[in-house]
């Protein structure tokens, strides 16, 4: 898979888990009572983020050649 390939999949991903961090949010705002269950959501999230950015910058790495000092 190309580079352009993967920044496109990346992109999607990290914008599909704000989805879901946004629509959360908007549960909470009017349904109050699905808090809990909307809190376990909104937690799994950002891991998911740093996750995807942080294996499309280790083959962005990879491809360039740039090694960490």
């Amino acid at each position: 898979m190309d580079l352009n390939q993967k920044l496109s999949n990346v992109r999607h991903d990290v914008n599909n888990h704000l989805s879901l961090m946004t629509a959360a949010v908007e549960m909470i705002k009017f349904k109050p009572q699905v808090a809990e269950r909307m809190m376990a959501t909104l937690a799994e999230q950002p891991p998911r983020i740093t996750t995807a950015l942080a294996k499309f910058s280790a083959e962005f790495e990879q491809v360039f050649g740039i090694t960490k000092t």
